[in-house]
């Protein structure tokens, strides 16, 4: 039955009734507004996939891709035996020089007097990887090579290269005996005695033979410092076979190392003629060259090349850093001062190049003062030439000296520029580092070579031990094939030159160890490795961050937020 009209409102049933607009919302109600609609498993997933698409792009192609692209090259170094070589274990070099001996003596009594002589040579020696081998020549001699017997008896074949020195004796009935006399062009000692100081087989000792071996002592006792000094200083003063030296030795020899130029294969010397007016405007240098400084030159063939090339500069001023030449009463002439000579060369306006062509430039400067300041002498010690340690050598050649015509004219003969010529000469020695001892220039030139060839096998050495740390130490820079080559024949032409030093046979020494000493150098300065050595990790942050950052900043964030998203739901179950 329907509800009277006037029956109570209350009992009647109400309808859902609508928020007022005046109303606030209630806090549920917002969030139910707020809240997305439930995500399906399809869009999950779907999601999900794309998400892993994108790293699985990234870390299956970019990353191996990127990685192959800029991967670093470096091939495979033999790093022990680099730095065994550095440190000296494998190549103890020793100098066993042979001495051949021409006596004219029967069989028996030679070799008696080469033992005898043997016996005080060792007995003198002090540097054991220093050490002299008499043998007994046979003549006659063919005619490219001599046959030597061996003081124990047996026939050994060398070339005469391989000769340091050759005795002679000679018998003599007049003069002291015995006496020497050292060949000043030839490696020849001539030996002078008389029949009776043979001595005689039952003797274990002679005047004679301790005369020889005093002599040959002396002789290469220069050498025996300088392999000592050059020994000591490569190891450290570590090594076993090390000669002491005398402080007053050791600071000559250090002065001498200092002075002379780094060995290089070919040295390119320059001869400049400089004047402050306009004479001399010529000079007869080739006649000059051909005649003084070409047999010197020759004679050097056998370690170093040379190429020589000449100049002349009129107008040529002093180097305003200097004082200007002052005269002096006491000697006549003008003079310059010793602390002024370092500065002498006008490097800013005389066209001296410091190096043309591979070779190092050795320059020499002969200066021909102006008339008005002549005679020009240097005032501590009245010199009229000087040396410039591993630069060249600068001479004088005044116009006019005490009680003597001018000498100088427009052009400069052959015989002008003979004392010019002498102190180059004199000077390239010192600059090339040949000993002082002794009297013969042949014995001098052997010893150099040795030198050398001892010096370039540390050299090559050190220089190979070094790339060894680089390459430990700086794994970033790449190393090419061509490292790797040029170290394994360093090492074998290190090998093979330490070979030979033993064998004495040390042109060949020498030769093995230019090589190796410029396949190290080629390796240790190889221009892709070095480039690199400068390019610090920092560089490669900031120029992958700029480029990476907005790309991986949206997948790391999603990837953070999908992991939060599924430990959330595993949580909840």
């Amino acid at each position: 039955m329907p509800p009277s009209e006037g029956a109570d409102a209350s009992s009647a049933p109400k309808e859902d009734a609508k928020p007022s607009p005046s109303s606030p919302p209630s806090l549920d109600a917002v969030r139910l507004r707020k809240q997305p609609p439930p995500e399906g498993r399809e869009s999950l997933w779907r999601r999900r996939s794309a998400i892993f698409s994108f790293w699985a792009v990234v870390l299956c192609l970019g990353l191996p891709v990127w990685w192959k692209t800029t991967a670093i090259y470096r091939a495979d170094l033999p790093l022990q035996d680099m730095t065994d070589w550095a440190e000296g274990k494998i190549c103890k070099p020793v100098f066993p020089l042979r001495i051949a001996v021409e006596a004219p003596l029967p069989p028996q009594d030679a070799h008696h007097l080469l033992r005898t002589t043997q016996h005080a040579l060792d007995d003198l020696n002090e540097f054991s990887a220093h050490h002299l081998r008499l043998m007994l020549a046979d003549p006659p001699a063919p005619a490219n090579a001599s046959q030597q017997v061996v003081v124990d008896g047996t026939r050994n074949t060398s070339d005469d290269e391989d000769i340091a020195l050759s005795i002679r004796l000679i018998p003599v009935e007049t003069g002291a005996t015995p006496r020497s006399h050292l060949q000043p062009y030839s490696p020849t000692l001539d030996v002078y005695y008389t029949p009776n100081q043979i001595p005689p087989p039952s003797s274990t000792g002679s005047p004679l033979a301790t005369f020889i071996a005093h002599e040959l002592h002396k002789i290469f006792a220069e050498e025996q410092a300088q392999l000592a000094y050059l020994l000591s200083t490569a190891s450290g003063g570590h090594s076993s076979k090390m000669k002491s030296l005398s402080p007053e030795t050791s600071a000559e020899l250090q002065r001498q190392s200092t002075r002379a130029l780094k060995y290089a294969p070919t040295y390119h010397l320059t001869f400049s003629l400089f004047t402050p007016t306009s004479t001399p405007s010529a000079w007869d240098i080739e006649s000059a060259l051909r005649q003084y400084v070409a047999p010197l030159l020759d004679s050097f063939s056998a370690i170093s090349n040379f190429t020589v090339d000449t100049q002349v500069q009129l107008y040529a001023t002093f180097s305003p850093s200097i004082r200007q030449p002052e005269y002096d009463e006491a000697l006549k002439a003008w003079t310059l001062r010793k602390e002024d000579l370092s500065g002498f060369i006008n490097a800013a306006e005389w066209p001296l190049s410091p190096s043309i062509g591979k070779g190092p430039t050795v320059n020499f400067v002969l200066y021909v003062p102006d008339k008005t300041q002549s005679p020009l002498l240097v005032k501590e010690s009245g010199a009229n030439s000087w040396l410039i340690p591993q630069w060249g050598g600068v001479a004088i050649l005044n116009p006019t000296a005490p009680g003597k015509d001018a000498i100088v004219s427009a052009s400069l003969t052959k015989e002008a520029l003979g004392p010019a010529m002498h102190t180059f000469s004199n000077q390239l020695i010192s600059l090339l580092g040949l000993p002082q001892m002794p009297s013969s220039l042949p014995l001098r030139i052997s010893t150099l070579a040795r030198v050398r060839a001892a010096s370039l096998i540390f050299s090559a050495s050190s220089t190979l031990g070094a790339l060894a740390q680089v390459y430990q130490k700086l794994p970033s820079i790449p190393v090419p094939d061509s490292v790797a080559k040029s170290v394994d024949l360093a090492l074998a032409h290190l090998q093979l030159a330490c070979d030979r030093l033993r064998e004495g046979r040390f042109q060949g020494a020498l030769e093995l160890a230019r090589i190796a000493e410029g396949e190290a150098e080629k390796a240790f300065f190889e221009r892709s490795m070095v480039g690199q050595v400068y390019f610090p990790d920092e560089h490669k942050v900031a120029v992958y961050l700029p480029l990476l950052g907005p790309v991986a900043v949206p997948l790391v964030m999603a990837a953070l937020k999908e992991l939060k998203s599924g430990l959330s739901a595993l949580r909840g179950r």
